[in-house]
């Protein structure tokens, strides 16, 4: 199984930088941005993948799911888009919710951490962390909603992309099989905690 993993392992790589070069490119000032003539579906879609908290948060919670195995390699990739779907509900009616975007941020910086310090709390307490997030991205994702949009096709929109990021997550965590994937996952961590605080930096700055 080991030499499986090895023998793939430039293709894991060329995974790796296609997705810091999606991550590098999605500036914060398109984080939560909504194209006007963009709608329903589409524009759900493309939501979570505009913005660099987004993309890292995501993708965290698929590579941490996979550090800590099964059952959290799958729980955790359902659980955060069903709850985040909740939060887009809040969001969608006009529920105020504080620190929304202090949130979002926050949650790439944890994420991150636990990923590089490569914590394995118990299941339920890794999943309400998770959770907790989610709260907040659905909210963020709801809020801007256009208002010509169809709410549905919204939420399946960013909903699927969400599980495409952590699907990419996973498969990333998947380099802990090979013998330096295990530092390899924990510089992850570190780079996405580094992402987090720099955009969570320039909130508080502009706050």
């Amino acid at each position: 199984m080991r030499n499986y993993f090895l023998n793939r392992l430039p293709a894991a790589r060329r995974l790796i930088a296609t997705l810091a070069a999606i991550a590098t490119f999605a500036t914060p000032a398109l984080a939560h941005s909504t194209p006007g003539q963009a709608k329903g579906f589409i524009t759900g879609f493309l939501h979570p993948l505009s913005g660099l908290d987004h993309v890292l948060a995501m993708i965290a919670v698929g590579i941490w799911g996979a550090q800590l195995k099964r059952p959290a390699i799958w729980i955790l990739p359902v659980a955060f888009p069903l709850v985040m779907s909740f939060g887009g509900l809040l969001g969608i009616r006009g529920v105020p919710l504080p620190g929304v975007e202090i949130g979002v941020a926050a949650s790439a910086v944890v994420l991150g951490i636990l990923i590089a310090y490569e914590l394995r709390p118990p299941l339920w307490v890794a999943g309400g962390i998770v959770s907790a997030f989610a709260i907040f991205h659905g909210h963020a994702h709801g809020t801007e909603l256009p208002k010509a949009a169809a709410p549905l096709a919204y939420a399946l929109g960013f909903v699927l992309a969400t599980g495409l990021l952590h699907l990419s997550g996973i498969t990333i965590g998947l380099l802990d099989w090979l013998p330096s994937g295990n530092k390899l996952l924990r510089t992850a961590g570190v780079f996405i905690a580094a992402a987090g605080l720099f955009l969570l930096a320039g909130l508080v700055v502009q706050g």
